[in-house]
């Protein structure tokens, strides 16, 4: 047992910092609340993490373990931000060579409760030979996971959907009428996940075999947005506790260089008319892609700021991959930078010069939007942000880019059209008003904290039972 009597607790989140970074904010969280956690990662993925505030207790003590080298994935690749999209499959073949050095580590430690990531199919058999028990930790929130269905039925059979095309329709289990479903052209980029790659392990299976062997789901989300995915959750499909831990809101350093010239920047600018445009860390364009979208953010008018970043895994430099002649043409128009670090998101977004995030749908980047009331135009690119995006339509929260259904093609003309719907036309005042409203739920630091604190309160109430359980 920890400080506090609190439990020692292994964090173990799968290699892409959109995993890592919420895991760390909830190992800050207990850490708080007096448990002693061991933060698990390689080496090279643990020096990128933000760093630990001074005034956080000792509790957090982070364990290297080394990934063996895999044929096809290119040294040094230690985390999805280092490899193309086509590459994870051997940044997964490798992950799940650490089986043995995770073993190792649990001889060793004996911790009394695992928290780990939809990767981790091998984990729990070896938790299981020291009677410690498992949970998962989605990062993805409520109704992406009620999207897939019941782990159980798919493990014994029962769920037989495989092909593409049984993503594309609303499920039985969503009240009807429902936009909740993949386009064929979103769940065919996610073929991977339906079926076994390099690694021999697809990641549905993965998902169904990590979540069927826990004791609890930990969620990021929070009842006052998807409590009717958490119900169905909890009610038709899981057969174990499922608890939402809040939306996490990362803390940011506020004292920044280049925010400070950001910020200037932004200060210049009329109230309300930037566009900002971010598309995360792993997040990939095709070249048509990127030039349909610089060209619509020139054709809109608007000022703009693109947090524009090299590909993943690639050294090829992005600027000259725009079209010819943007960049000086848009120089009085807009502010572009390459972002090789984090942007300072939040800060851009509650901006009051900033009028609209044209964001591709990642949890965390819509998270850090809302919790300033900033309105979006939605271009999803990959996995579960198709689902994101469908969400916040039906909530009438984001205006998302229409998209050719056959291939996912889109102009530079639906770019700025979606842009000025919600920066200038009445057309998009819902769509703003919305936004605002959710600052309320979003950005209530004290709400989510108090979802940590219960958190907290159901690992002491139930620790003991759960080993019971377990052994």
């Amino acid at each position: 047992m920890a400080g506090r009597n609190g439990l020692h607790i292994v964090m173990f989140p799968w290699l892409a910092f959109g995993h890592m970074i919420p895991y760390l904010e909830v190992s800050k969280g207990l850490a708080k609340r007096g448990h002693r956690i061991s933060f698990i990662s390689t080496p090279r993925s643990i020096e990128r993490l933000p760093k630990l505030t001074p005034n956080l207790p000792p509790l957090i003590t982070f364990v290297k373990l080394t990934l063996p080298q895999v044929a096809n994935l290119p040294e040094g690749a230690e985390a999805t931000s280092d490899v193309p999209f086509d590459k994870t499959q051997y940044l997964k073949k490798a992950f799940d060579g650490l089986e043995g050095s995770f073993a190792s580590f649990l001889e060793s430690s004996s911790p009394d409760l695992i928290i780990h990531d939809f990767t981790h199919h091998w984990i729990q058999p070896l938790a299981a030979k020291h009677g410690i028990p498992c949970a998962y930790f989605s990062i993805f929130n409520a109704q992406f996971l009620a999207f897939f269905g019941s782990p159980w039925l798919r493990m014994t059979g029962e769920d037989t959907r495989t092909d593409p095309e049984h993503f594309t329709v609303p499920l039985k289990w969503f009240p009807s009428p429902s936009n909740l479903a993949f386009r064929l052209f979103e769940i065919l980029k996610m073929s991977e996940s339906l079926s076994e790659n390099v690694s021999g392990v697809s990641d549905l299976h993965r998902f169904s075999s990590v979540i069927q062997g826990s004791k609890f789901v930990v969620v990021r989300s929070c009842e006052e947005f998807e409590g009717d995915s958490l119900s169905i959750l909890r009610e038709k499909l899981y057969q174990i506790p499922v608890i939402p831990i809040g939306l996490l809101l990362p803390s940011e350093n506020k004292d920044d260089d280049e925010w400070a010239n950001i910020n200037k920047w932004l200060d210049k600018q009329r109230e309300g008319s930037v566009a900002y445009i971010a598309f995360g860390s792993e997040a990939e364009l095709s070249k048509e892609e990127l030039h349909e979208v610089a060209l619509g953010l020139e054709l809109s008018g608007f000022p703009f700021f693109w947090a524009l970043r090299n590909p993943a895994g690639s050294e090829v430099d992005i600027l000259p991959m725009l079209p010819s002649g943007f960049v000086s043409r848009t120089q009085g128009q807009g502010i572009m930078i390459i972002c090789l670090g984090w942007a300072p998101q939040r800060r851009i977004s509650e901006h009051p010069s900033v009028g609209v995030f044209l964001t591709h749908c990642g949890w965390s980047s819509v998270i850090e939007a809302l919790a300033v009331g900033c309105p979006l135009v939605l271009l999803p690119l990959s996995n579960d942000q198709a689902l994101i995006a469908r969400l916040l339509v039906s909530k009438n929260i984001g205006v998302e880019i229409p998209r050719d259904e056959r291939d996912g093609s889109f102009t530079r003309d639906s770019v700025a059209k979606s842009v000025r719907l919600v920066v200038v036309d009445t057309e998009g005042e819902l769509q703003k008003a919305k936004a605002r409203e959710m600052k309320e739920v979003f950005g209530d630091k004290a709400r989510h904290d108090q979802y940590i604190d219960d958190f907290d309160q159901y690992l002491r109430n139930n620790h003991d039972s759960v080993k019971k359980i377990t052994s």
